[in-house]
Formats: structure tokens, C-alpha cells, sequence
């Protein structure tokens, strides 16, 4: 009975969204572009897309042991896998002034830093338990018009592009309890973004429906994403670079730089229809029906505004 009431409002379920889309819909030749970060960075950096500057990277247990020393004079850094998931592995670290680091405000000993990459190059966080490289990224700031709305972190954008045509954003707001990080999984929040009107609409924490982010008491309904536009705009423009049909782009938009891709993924979760109380599949069926049988060669002769002007109609005409 619930499962035909979700069937009705057009929420994508997971059998679906693995046959249809992440399967059927992407070529698994293609997804190392987006599984590795580091090639995601590459990806990007070749057409002129705005991602985190790389500060370091190790392959190899010795490169880990350099680490600290590369790193001292940073005023602050993030540690993550390249091939990892779920925000899992990932340290948000400061330097203290003195040539130390920092953790949540707390030092951090050298030899930690170390043996926390070194997990990550043996694979403790990769997708498939392979070996991995730890790569030290520069550390975004938020957006002062989102700043207030993620204490201790930094907030990202989730896009969902299919053929094409972004069809569904949420803004997704670090909390004390998801450590600062950006992950739904971590307890971080979920704020479904208006297409059209660059707005959130709704918010969830914990797939239960939140009107104030927890740590603040600010709300988080009805708040305006800066420079949204660019947002769907680099979302886009990076999926074109990986020749998939059904992603999800991370982007920050950062305090200085304005948005930056942070990554892609091949198989984005389903939450993002709680966070926008709407379901995917009458969005992606609109986008086939006005695409047809067409291949991605359109996409060369179709601008990206012109794309993203398009994802917002069909967005606005399934909200009704």
C-alpha cells in the first residue's frame, strides 16, 4: 500500500535507479572518471572547471611520511581518499601557527596524520576495499551568505543531471553532529532547492522533515543559494566531460572563488527526493520525452545555459 503511494508521487527506487539508470543509462567503461577524484580533478582541470587546488598527493606508505612536513606551512587542508564514499576518511585538519596541525579545534600528532593516510592508501575507505591514494586538498570556505548555516563546515550542492538537463538540487548543511561534513549519512542536513527560484523548499535530518538547522536555530526553508545558476551551469558542464547520462555533481560555492566542482558520482543516492519532497522518475521521464531516442551528441550543439534554462522548466511543470 505505501509502495503504491510512492509509486504514485514518482519516487525512483533503488532497484529502478540501478537498472534504468546507473546501469542501463551509463557506460561502466566510463565510471573510473568519476569513482577516482583525482581523475575527476583532471577531467575538470582540462576543460577549465573550477575544482579544489591539490596540495599533495601519496600513493605509496613512504609518500604518507612526507606528508606533514609538505604540509606545515598550510593554514588548512583536507585529507580524503581518492576513491572513497560516503564522506568516510575525510579530516578536515588546521595548522596551529606553530608548524602543528589541528583537528575540531584539538591537536592532531604528526604521527596520526600519517597513519590515517596510510589506511586510506591501503584501501580502509575505497569503494572496493582497493588500494588507494590519499589526497590533500585545499580547504573551501562557505559562501557568507551560507556561512552561518554550517558551523564547523562547509555546505555543497547536490545536482542531479540526466542527459543533459539538471532535474534535481538539494543544499546539504554540515552540523556538530555530522562532524562538519557535508554528508547526509554523517547527520549532515538535506534542503531541496527550488530549480526555478534558487530557493530552499523543504529540509530533512535523518529522513525526518527539519525547518531549522539544529546547531544554530537558523532557518533552513526559504533560503536563497548564491550563485545558483553557475551552479547548475558547472554541474552540467562537468557531467558533459565524462560522457555519463545520469549523475550527481557536488559543488561548493566557495567564499572566494565563487563554485567549484568537489565531485561526481555515477550512482547518487535517493534522498534527495525527501529533502524536495518530489519524486525523480517524472522529471527524467520529461526529460526522454523531449529528448527521444537522441544520443548525447546533442548535447555539443546545445548550450549549457540554454540546458539548464530547459531543467528548470521541466522542474517547474512536474512541482505543478
Amino acid at each position: 500500500m505505501m509502495w503504491g503511494a510512492l509509486q504514485r508521487k514518482g519516487v525512483l527506487g533503488i532497484n529502478r535507479r540501478n537498472a534504468r539508470y546507473t546501469l542501463f543509462s551509463n557506460d561502466r567503461s566510463r565510471y573510473p572518471l568519476v569513482d577516482d577524484k583525482l581523475a575527476t580533478k583532471r577531467l575538470c582541470s582540462e576543460a577549465n572547471i573550477p575544482v579544489p587546488r591539490l596540495l599533495a598527493r601519496a600513493g605509496l606508505h613512504r609518500e604518507a611520511r612526507l606528508l606533514p612536513e609538505r604540509l606545515r606551512r598550510e593554514a588548512s587542508f583536507v585529507l580524503k581518499p581518492a576513491r572513497g564514499a560516503m564522506g568516510n576518511g575525510i579530516l578536515v585538519i588546521h595548522g596551529d601557527g606553530k608548524g602543528g596541525f589541528l583537528r575540531a579545534g584539538r591537536p592532531i600528532p604528526e604521527e596520526d596524520l600519517v597513519y590515517h593516510a596510510a589506511g586510506i592508501i591501503s584501501g580502509l575507505y575505497s569503494l572496493a576495499g582497493h588500494q588507494d591514494a590519499a589526497l590533500v586538498e585545499e580547504r573551501l570556505e562557505a559562501h557568507l551568505e551560507l556561512a552561518s548555516l554550517a558551523p564547523g563546515g562547509v555546505p555543497d550542492v547536490r545536482v542531479i543531471v540526466y542527459r543533459g538537463l539538471p532535474v534535481m538540487a538539494m543544499i546539504r548543511l554540515p552540523t556538530l553532529r555530522s562532524g562538519g561534513r557535508a554528508n547526509l549519512h554523517q547527520g549532515a542536513i538535506g534542503a531541496g532547492i527550488d530549480l526555478a527560484r534558487s530557493r530552499t523548499s523543504h529540509a530533512v535530518l535523518r529522513h525526518r522533515p527539519v525547518s531549522v538547522h539544529p546547531d544554530t536555530g537558523e532557518s533552513v526553508v526559504g533560503v536563497g543559494i548564491p550563485e545558483f545558476e553557475r551552479v547548475l551551469e558547472i554541474a552540467v558542464h562537468a557531467t558533459d566531460r565524462t560522457g555519463l547520462s545520469y549523475v550527481g555533481a557536488d559543488v561548493v560555492v566557495d567564499a572566494v572563488r565563487g563554485p567549484v566542482i568537489l565531485e561526481l558520482n555515477a550512482r547518487p543516492g535517493l534522498v534527495i527526493q525527501l529533502a524536495t519532497r518530489a519524486g525523480l522518475r517524472p522529471r527524467l521521464d520529461a526529460v526522454d520525452r523531449l529528448l527521444g531516442r537522441h544520443d548525447c551528441d546533442w548535447q555539443q550543439a546545445l548550450p549549457v545555459q540554454e540546458r539548464v534554462v530547459l531543467g528548470q522548466q521541466i522542474a517547474a511543470e512536474q512541482a505543478g
